[in-house]
């Protein structure tokens, strides 16, 4: 619940930021900043937030991210509807909650692997991912329609009434503080490592680094992982454009773009856990980024608003079932007190890599073409499908030991 409402938020202030940005500059260069101002400050805090996420109550960490970022969020509205505002700040705005996103995200699925059962994994993520993507789903068939009669004050009121919403419910789902490491807070830990902070962190880190380093499916589909959000965070710099320069719809096409992402991923959610079993999380995340991969090639193409849902439908459908696949083989293969850590080397990497794929698909996109911009991002998918798919030689089943780390 909490996440299907503040993800309608999220979506609408994401969606009408990009769009009014994209209007008051009329430069895909202009997002490409937006997303590389998002991304750096992040990935200053994700060497450290992997540590917290460990060593914290996770659901305390979820409540203290929604409540700064609502009301950041109320003082910017406040901005805008007084007419106040600057670009400066908007840019800030969305530096702060891309921050507080990719803390709260491997937060959340840690939290999620945390309250599970192993055998109701699959399911948990995709009731997880039912909430995230009806919020945008909703998100995505809103704001294209209001933007135009309420404006981005209006719309990041009611983001921040999302966060109101969603800290109550993380705040009812259970009582006391709960960490994962406690009972193991020395488990390989020399006396001189553990009395100093400095050095437990370094130690903690290299346990994390150490069991990636010997589990080659982790590493493969880690990989996969980092494409996969490199890839889906960078066409941020390509949807309002499409409608803009190929559609030629303006905001009411751009909202039916994310309408058909949003409902494909929503979608998704039905069959996600099931086939991912029967097929198998790499065989699953594989087709999903092929599809993914073949659609952005094919939307440089498209001039036929229908024909653009529909591909965007398909492309939020393998988002969902992909994402689905992706965190469930991970939460199987990772020990709970180490995934957050885990988590968050890969979400380095694929934040690392977006800064030069946003930068990279903005300029393409505007000196040459957009559709040699997604051209670039569908090659991002065709790897991270060839990396989900290479040969480990390892079972899912023999991955939950922690590595021994010497002192």
């Amino acid at each position: 619940m909490a996440n299907l409402v503040s993800m309608m938020g999220s979506g609408m202030n994401g969606a009408a930021l990009n769009w009014s940005i994209l209007q008051t500059t009329h430069s895909e260069m202009s997002l490409s900043l937006l997303v590389v101002l998002q991304t750096i400050p992040a990935m200053l805090l994700m060497p450290f937030s992997g540590v917290i996420i460990d060593r914290e109550d996770r659901r305390h960490l979820v409540m203290w991210l929604d409540a700064a970022r609502g009301l950041l969020v109320l003082a910017v509205a406040l901005l805008v509807l007084f007419h106040r505002s600057h670009m400066w700040e908007l840019y800030f705005m969305n530096i702060i909650i891309s921050i507080g996103f990719w803390l709260f995200w491997p937060t959340i699925n840690a939290l999620i692997q945390e309250l599970s059962h192993e055998d109701q994994l699959a399911s948990s993520n995709s009731l997880l991912m039912a909430g995230v993507q009806g919020g945008w789903l909703m998100a995505g068939a809103f704001v294209g329609f209001v933007y135009n009669h309420i404006g981005l004050g209006g719309v990041l009121l009611i983001d921040f009434a999302t966060y109101v919403v969603s800290f109550l419910c993380y705040f009812g789902v259970r009582q006391g503080r709960h960490v994962v490491m406690p009972a193991q807070d020395n488990f390989n830990m020399p006396e001189h490592v553990a009395g100093d902070a400095l050095k437990r962190y370094f130690h903690e880190m290299r346990e994390s680094f150490t069991f990636i380093r010997q589990r080659r499916a982790v590493v493969l589909m880690g990989s996969a992982w980092s494409l996969f959000l490199a890839a889906m965070l960078t066409q941020a710099v390509t949807t309002s454009p499409i409608s803009d320069r190929i559609l030629h719809k303006g905001a009411v096409g751009y909202g039916w773009l994310n309408f058909g992402w949003a409902m494909g991923a929503f979608v998704s959610v039905a069959y996600a856990a099931r086939t991912t079993s029967r097929m198998g999380a790499r065989h699953a995340v594989t087709l999903c980024m092929t599809v993914l991969a073949v659609c952005s090639f094919l939307m440089g193409t498209s001039k036929i608003l229908p024909l653009s849902i529909f591909l965007f439908f398909l492309m939020g459908s393998g988002r969902g079932w992909g994402g689905i696949a992706i965190t469930t083989d991970m939460m199987q293969r990772v020990p709970k007190q180490l995934m957050g850590r885990v988590q968050n080397t890969f979400y380095f990497l694929g934040t690392g890599l977006q800064i030069f794929t946003a930068l990279l698909v903005g300029y393409v996109a505007h000196h040459i073409g957009l559709a040699r911009g997604l051209a670039i991002i569908g090659a991002l998918y065709a790897v991270g499908a060839v990396a989900a798919i290479w040969p480990t030689g390892e079972r899912v089943t023999e991955l939950t030991e922690i590595p021994e780390i010497s002192s």
